[in-house]
């Protein structure tokens, strides 16, 4: 924990925060770190790793990412936009020939780069569907539940259910981002896991990756009373702002070397690596000005409302549009998103803060009240 007397503010209020999430069983775990102009100005690991084994969070635990990924997957979109391999502009059929989805009336949608970083692209997830809806029926896979063949089998069946807007034409949270991971190997003509490794883990000395053997990994829990539940292969958690029964999934996914890489949900690793990663970004240090530029410029309005109302959506995630509607002290154009395993990060660029959000206990992790007080005590502003 870091101890500096400008910072107490922040640091009393995010303490105060993990403190209260830890005694009221709200989470098992927690690891925090924020940086602010490149300079890591708190960090924090607190909880259990292993509550059954007394294994105690460090500050080094790694974690299953969950949507965390999709930040590594954009990231390596956004290389080979910057090395002129790919544009955001590219039919999705020109890269993936085999992906052509239809519209409801049996034409071919016109998905583009951009509509799958967006989230426009007329995808959607699986867990956000009834029970027995066109993703379940088809077999879709969100990323996160027990590995069936291989992500090529995976986009067939995504393709095979039409879309339910025309791309473009709106928002909804998708499989978009695994679809993305398909388009990197058919560029690259390396698995995706390679690719990411080479084009984001390696430039930067990322431990991340889609494939965790170590019997480190913090366990992982779900939201319970009067504590959080030990995930088991194959439990489904309701997601209480969701008609779905709830997102599947399998935690021993990510020891699984045979398991298909979700560009959206199957990576695992430190908090470190995703403060690496976001600072990466928010300096401009690793990607060219005018595509990190456009990487966070709002592609759908606050009509969106991906983190609630207020909150737009760009290429990187959420982004703040109006902060006065979500009495938030974040700036106007902070860029912020999570994962459903309990994570959650921001990037306030006006005030050059960069903050990740680590637990093990999904959904308090991610959306619940400690997500929210991590997110106020991180805007802090420092004395």
């Amino acid at each position: 924990m870091t101890d500096d007397s400008k910072n107490l503010g922040l640091s009393n209020a995010i303490n105060a925060a993990i403190e209260g999430a830890v005694a009221d069983g709200r989470i098992a775990g927690s690891v925090v770190l924020v940086a602010e102009h490149g300079e890591v100005i708190y960090e924090r690991a607190a909880g259990y790793a292993d509550r059954e084994t007394g294994r105690r969070m460090q500050v080094e635990t790694p974690f299953r990412f969950a949507s965390v990924t999709k930040a590594f997957t954009t990231m390596a979109i956004l290389k080979l936009i910057e090395a002129g391999r790919l544009s955001a502009d590219d039919r999705v059929m020109t890269r993936l020939p085999g992906f052509t989805p239809r519209l409801a009336d049996g034409s071919i949608a016109d998905i583009r780069i951009g509509h799958l970083m967006a989230h426009t692209a007329g995808l959607d997830y699986r867990s956000q569907q009834p029970a027995d809806g066109p993703y379940a029926r088809a077999g879709v896979s969100d990323g996160l539940d027990e590995s069936r063949g291989s992500l090529e089998a995976n986009l067939a069946r995504i393709a095979s259910v039409p879309l339910n807007r025309v791309p473009g034409e709106g928002w909804r949270y998708s499989v978009a981002t695994d679809v993305l991971g398909g388009v990197i190997e058919a560029v690259t003509g390396m698995s995706l896991d390679g690719a990411i490794s080479a084009l984001v883990s390696e430039p930067l000395q990322l431990s991340a990756a889609f494939h965790w053997p170590q019997e480190d990994l913090a366990v992982p829990y779900h939201d319970g009373k009067p504590a959080p539940v030990r995930m088991t292969v194959g439990v489904e958690v309701p997601q209480p702002y969701s008609e779905g029964p709830g997102v599947r999934f399998d935690p021993e996914r990510i020891r699984d070397a045979t398991a298909w890489p979700s560009g959206g949900a199957g990576m695992a690793g430190r908090a470190r690596d995703v403060l690496t990663l976001l600072e990466a970004y928010r300096t401009g240090a690793f990607l060219r000005d005018d595509l990190r530029e456009a990487a966070r410029m709002p592609r759908v309005g606050a009509e969106a409302q991906a983190m609630g109302p207020g909150w737009g959506f760009s290429w990187m995630g959420a982004v703040l549009i109006d902060p006065a509607t979500t009495g938030s002290q974040w700036n106007n154009g902070s860029v912020s998103w999570g994962g459903t395993y309990g994570n959650w990060w921001g990037i306030d660029f006006a005030r050059k803060r960069s903050v990740i959000s680590m637990t093990n206990t999904a959904y308090e992790g991610m959306s619940g009240r400690f997500a929210q007080s991590i997110a106020a005590a991180a805007s802090m502003p420092l004395s």
